[in-house]
């Protein structure tokens, strides 16, 4: 009889324990390890994406609706037949968007650095709070415009059958982006643009 009360006894706490575990979810956060991170908004990639002014995912609406970026296009340009004058005219596209991105991203991360940096020694304010999202914004504009307004111009050197060859050789035309990482790219960075699990 002691072995059966014991039993039950021990299935009871079992189903205590069960629903007590199962009413309490998990608090724990998506963001767990990042507040190691010396900028805690950025991470290593997006560090060094700002810093050698790559597109940070900033250029989306254009690369997704089928307007080719220039770093992608000089990576592929044999793939796509690209001819001598037309790789001279994305180089310099190329050129004069590091150029204006490269200054921009580094003063994102500073910005950001900063407002770091408030946040962790407790002398944010919300006037400074404001200032801070105000500058950090027109930041973010003015990168992403660097940005967008280069695919723009990608279009007008390109031939029809050069663009759509670019979007099949970027996975455009798969149903499924998440399964077709082009080569040459970070497949993290891929599956964080796509948003992919």
């Amino acid at each position: 009889m002691n072995t059966k009360v014991t039993f039950l006894f021990l299935i009871l706490i079992l189903m205590l324990l069960s629903t007590f575990s199962a009413a309490n979810p998990s608090y724990k956060s998506k963001y767990t390890g990042e507040e190691k991170r010396d900028i805690k908004s950025l991470s290593e990639t997006d560090i060094e994406e700002l810093k050698n002014g790559k597109g940070w995912g900033l250029a989306k609406a254009a690369e997704l609706n089928g307007v080719p970026g220039p770093a992608h296009l000089l990576e592929m340009k044999d793939e796509i037949g690209l001819s001598a004058k037309q790789i001279r005219a994305i180089e310099d596209l190329y050129k004069k968007m590091k150029q204006e991105a490269i200054p921009l991203g580094i003063e994102l991360i500073e910005l950001e650095r900063e407002l770091n940096k408030h946040f962790a020694n407790r002398s944010i304010t919300s006037e400074l709070l404001g200032d801070l999202l105000e500058r950090v914004a027109q930041v973010q504009k003015k990168l992403r415009y660097v940005h967008l307004s280069t695919h723009l111009k990608t279009p007008k050197i390109l031939t029809p059958e050069q663009i759509a060859l670019y979007n099949k050789l970027r996975g455009y035309s798969s149903d499924d982006p998440c399964e077709n990482i082009p080569k040459g790219h970070d497949p993290e960075m891929w599956k964080k643009h796509h948003n992919c699990p």
